[in-house]
């Protein structure tokens, strides 16, 4: 009787045990058995969302197999002009897109109206090359001089004041620079003009790098083509999405090092720029936010609010969801290092995106 006994109480927890497993299994791969979407999209644009793009169609398509996401990371300027030429379903961009941009047509889209969307914040990395230093402080005057040729020792008096008791060597700076059309430049740049405008001069602040004349600079090609430079280059310094960074040294701002989390606060505390659609998420970084990293990269996913191509635009929405969740964010830090988007950054791009159809 006990034996029979324990025999069924045996077989119901087997059955037990094999319907949790089943529960689980269909928990985590509901989302695939239940989509529909099937199609294409290919995306553009900025070479800083790599690793972020490969985390997030990996964890898109999983759940929407039917799906094929391509995204191409030939840099901000050139994605957005794809995006505009009609090449290209969406663009990635590290700078939003331009007033002259938005006068213009979109040829992928019915009407002029986008979703712009902050997709991948991360801080951007003031990185060096120097043989036994890791970390060195700098503030802003300092580091404009410095991009800008002004200031062209390592041991220079602007830079050893600020770093007291570091062994500086008497090597000259060499500075990398993005050769490319780069919104990682233009966020780089931003910052320089706003605190230290004096140094800075009559630069102009875009894509492109203003200081190329500088005898002791060099331009690389995308995010990766500056790390390489700065890695082989003893006395160079550059600036990079922090997430590549590796083991180059780096700058601490104003006494602030960097981190996703110093950088994610700038943007919780800045502004939307004015005059933008209601779906046009691009934001004006405030700089004077206490305890924050000041150099910040906001990259945007770019899309049509109404795609010319039927279906096309449920793909795009889609996917655009998935970048915002909670686990899309997840992902883009685990495997890529940037900050995610806070709570009410975040209402506001589902807002925005669910404009588009």
């Amino acid at each position: 009787m006990k034996k029979t006994r324990l025999i069924q109480a045996a077989a119901l927890l087997g059955v037990a045990a094999i319907s949790l497993s089943a529960c689980a299994s269909n928990e985590s791969g509901s989302s695939s058995s239940t989509s529909s979407l099937s199609g294409q999209i290919s995306g553009s644009g900025a070479s800083s969302q790599s690793g972020a793009q490969e985390a997030w169609k990996a964890g898109f398509t999983a759940a929407n197999s039917g799906v094929t996401v391509n995204y191409d990371p030939e840099g901000s300027g050139a994605g957005r002009k794809a995006f505009i030429g009609g090449t290209a379903d969406f663009a990635g961009s590290d700078a939003a897109v331009s007033t002259d941009e938005l006068a213009g047509k979109f040829a992928a889209c019915k009407t002029s109206d986008i979703v712009e969307i902050p997709a991948y914040i991360s801080p951007i990395a003031v990185a060096f090359k120097l043989n036994g230093i890791d970390s060195l402080s700098l503030d802003a005057p300092t580091i404009t001089k410095i991009f800008a040729g002004q200031i062209t020792k390592w041991n220079d008096p602007a830079i050893a004041d600020l770093n007291s008791g570091v062994d500086l060597p008497d090597t000259t700076i060499k500075v990398i620079f993005r050769g490319d059309e780069s919104g990682t430049t233009k966020n780089f740049l931003n910052y320089l003009k706003s605190e230290a405008a004096d140094a800075f001069g009559g630069a102009e602040v875009g894509e492109t790098f203003p200081f190329a004349s500088n005898p002791n600079a060099q331009s690389a090609q995308k995010t990766q083509g500056v790390k390489q430079a700065l890695s082989s280059a003893e006395g160079a310094i550059g600036y990079l999405d922090a997430s590549q960074a590796g083991d180059l040294g780096t700058v601490a701002v104003n006494g602030v090092k960097y981190s996703a989390d110093a950088a994610a606060k700038i943007v919780e505390h800045s502004k939307l720029v004015d005059g933008r659609g209601d779906a046009d998420l691009a934001y004006k970084l405030d700089y004077s936010v206490e305890g924050a990293y000041p150099i910040v990269l906001v990259s945007y996913l770019i899309g049509c609010q109404e795609y010319q191509t039927e279906g096309k635009g449920e793909l795009v929405k889609a996917y655009f969801e998935y970048v915002i969740s909670a686990d899309g964010q997840k992902q883009a830090a685990d495997h890529a290092g940037s900050a995610p988007l806070s709570d009410a950054v975040t209402e506001k791009a589902k807002t925005a995106v669910n404009a588009i159809k």
